[in-house]
């Protein structure tokens, strides 16, 4: 059944009947002498009978959800999860760009509001405060809260909504013409629902104080009727003000206009909310069978999905992100088509439905133009490091933006276009007084990589930016949105990547790697047998990561090594050195070496060539035997330490200065293995790649 339960409807009709009985007989006077001269017995049964109705009504109209052409509407109470209210000027408390810059930095997080920020349960808000304005950005949840608040109200006892009250949703976008009129839209409702004298009745709950009075999207008031509307609405206020009320409005769109209203911010959704909704979203039998939710949110933890979990901090491209994985049970490999898909429902899909594109903008400025200046102002930024932009700096795109290009409209302004951004679709959100950033840091990443393939800038891209991995996200995304094929980015990658083994001692460790896995029996390809050596001889964390995106079945052993390898032996682990990974190697070389797991899990893979690990281990044993009493000096733990390493690097044929690298060399190393990471991972994004150039590259990996 779609919305309330029908108990549900019963019962709230009964608290509805009482509070309408109750104010509507009381205090006698013209209603009450006409209700009893026309209805005379009938007067109980009749509002009864509206109070079933108005409940019915509220229920079918405001009690589902359907968005995003969603197939068929659900309960809104089904999939609801409880919000949380981040006070306005927690948003509003940064002074300038440099101070945005830095908190965001020191978060080390992907999310533009303050982590250490505190939320407030909003139910708890709405039940605290009489006039409430519930600010956020499109999509945040704000009309889907207040309906939910209105729901609760209309359970009265039953209900999480403490006060007394009959709510009335009016969408204030329905105030289109010169006439706004609150009190008799109010009547309208009850005249829906059959209430006698509706007009009359309205009043005396008005007088009453028995009205919960919710006005959704302020920002939704065509411009020519928003002073009109905001002056009738104070009126209202101010003339029933024993009422209770909560307003919504876009963020960008607020100007402080009713002086009685407490000012509230959604706040972005965090995991645990974010786990409840898609919990609450798989809420079928049969997926509670399966157990899709669980799916679809372990789905999410995944680091390759980290950028679209940043999506699903916003309710609305949460539920895009459900209704995708909903569609295939899983999220595109191809990232870049699930981040075109959540551009284009803010600013296209998510508008068309709230009905917001009248405004004389965006009869000039269409969906492709709009993408297109986005970019640049996203590639800018990106190329700057930089998240927040000044009004004047956006402005001044726009307008260099209009001039430069031929087919854009002449009479629109900057002002304009930014204003109706920032309000209409919340893309670009003012973070403190007049500085905006993308609403979301995977937009920019998307909107710059949109950029770079327009203009052609992908060997750029490769050149200035390969070993910065604040750019990785840009790569994957270049290399899915180029619908040509991903070749010449691969290429480029690889080319670069060699530059970076610019010593004869890096030379010779990949010679040594090449050469003590050529010709193994193993069947892994010699890329991986490669990047395998690499990562035994130094635990390498980038190189178990490469390892990892060549071959993920190789995953358990790895992680078994480097485990192992940062184990440490608590005999004398107050005694070893601490302040590098080279400095640490022989203790980890130990622990690798200690365990028959490994060795009979390396025995398997036949990696290398002429390596017996029997024999490395019954060595390693006898070593083992002569471990010095922790009280011994730390040189003869040194010494001790040093013979393990001495041991195994013999048994790998590895020359120990090969593993002995200056700190520029490990720094080389790592850019180098990060290449290669990237590199793959690439092509895995790509729309398209030339199997022939794919083979080529990968006989090369790690080769001199």
């Amino acid at each position: 059944m779609i919305g309330l339960e029908r108990v549900v409807i019963q019962a709230a009709s009964l608290t509805l009947a009482s509070i309408f009985s109750r104010v509507l007989y009381e205090g006698g006077g013209k209603l009450l002498v006409w209700m009893n001269k026309n209805l005379g017995d009938t007067a109980d049964r009749i509002i009864a009978q509206a109070s079933e109705k108005y409940v019915q009504n509220y229920s079918d109209r405001h009690g589902i959800l359907k968005v995003l052409g969603m197939r068929e509407p659900v309960p809104l109470e089904s999939v609801y999860t409880m919000v949380k209210f981040l006070d306005r000027s927690e948003i509003r408390r940064f002074e300038s760009i440099e101070s945005l810059e830095a908190a965001y930095r020191q978060s080390q997080g992907r999310s533009f509001q303050p982590q250490n920020s505190i939320r407030r349960n909003g139910l708890q808000v709405a039940n605290e405060k009489q006039f409430l304005m519930v600010l956020g950005s499109p999509g945040a949840g704000k009309s889907t809260f207040i309906r939910k608040i209105g729901l609760e109200a209309l359970k009265g006892e039953h209900g999480d909504y403490e006060h007394e009250c009959i709510p009335v949703l009016l969408e204030l976008k329905s105030f289109n013409g010169n006439e706004i009129d609150i009190e008799k839209a109010i009547a309208q409702e009850f005249k829906i629902c059959g209430l006698p004298c509706p007009e009359e009745s309205t009043t005396k709950l008005l007088e009453a104080g028995k009205l919960l009075i919710l006005l959704d999207g302020l920002d939704e008031v065509p411009s020519k009727n928003l002073n009109e509307a905001i002056h009738q609405i104070q009126n209202f206020v101010d003339q029933y003000d024993k009422n209770r009320f909560i307003a919504s409005c876009r963020i960008a769109a607020y100007q402080n206009y009713f002086r009685r209203f407490t000012d509230v911010a959604m706040a972005d959704f965090d995991p645990l909310q974010i786990r409840q909704f898609i919990s609450n979203w798989f809420y079928s039998q049969a997926d509670r069978e399966l157990g899709t939710a669980l799916k679809c949110w372990s789905l999410m933890q995944k680091p390759e999905n980290a950028a679209a979990k940043e999506l699903a901090q916003t309710p609305l491209l949460l539920t895009l992100l459900c209704l995708v994985y909903d569609r295939s049970q899983n999220f595109p490999q191809n990232r870049s088509v699930l981040y075109r898909k959540a551009l284009r429902v803010l600013l296209e899909e998510w508008a068309s439905e709230k009905r917001i594109l009248q405004e004389e903008i965006y009869e000039g400025l269409n969906t492709e133009l709009e993408e297109i200046l986005l970019s640049e102002i996203a590639y800018t930024g990106f190329v700057n490091d930089r998240l927040f932009f000044s009004q004047r700096e956006i402005v001044s795109q726009i307008k260099s933006f209009l001039t430069d290009n031929l087919n854009a409209p002449r009479h629109l302004n900057g002002e304009a276009i930014l204003n109706e951004i920032a309000i209409q679709q919340g893309i670009l959100v003012e973070r403190a007084e007049d500085v905006f950033s993308f609403s979301h840091l995977t937009l920019q990443e998307y909107l710059t990589a949109q950029y770079i393939d327009d203009q052609r800038l992908t060997l750029e891209l490769v050149t200035q930016h390969l070993k910065d991995e604040r750019w990785r996200e840009v790569f994957l995304l270049v290399a899915g949105i180029t619908r040509g094929g991903a070749d010449e980015l691969l290429l480029a990658i690889e080319a670069e990547a060699k530059t970076y083994i610019d010593t004869p001692k890096l030379r010779s460790l990949l010679q040594w790697a090449h050469t003590i896995t050529d010709g193994s029996s193993g069947t892994l390809s010699p890329c991986v047998k490669r990047t395998t050596a690499i990562f035994m001889a130094l635990i390498a964390d980038r190189a178990l990561d490469l390892a990892r995106v060549l071959h993920p079945g190789l995953s358990r052993t790895l992680d078994l090594a480097r485990t192992l390898a940062r184990a440490r032996v608590p005999e004398f682990a107050h005694t070893l050195p601490q302040t590098s990974a080279r400095a640490a190697t022989p203790t980890r070389a130990f622990a690798r070496a200690m365990t028959q797991a490994l060795a009979d899990e390396l025995e398997k893979l036949k990696i290398f060539c002429n390596v017996n690990f029997t024999v490395l281990m019954a060595r390693l044993e006898a070593v083992k035997a002569k471990m010095p009493d922790i009280r011994q000096p730390a040189d003869v733990h040194q010494a001790f330490q040093n013979q393990i390493s001495h041991t195994w690097l013999t048994a790998l044929q590895l020359n120990p200065a090969l593993v002995s690298l200056s700190e520029s060399e490990l720094q080389s190393l790592e850019h180098y293995l990060y290449a290669h990471c990237l590199m793959v991972q690439c092509k895995q994004s790509a729309v398209r790649v030339s199997p022939k150039t794919w083979e080529a590259i990968e006989a090369r990996m790690l080769l001199v």
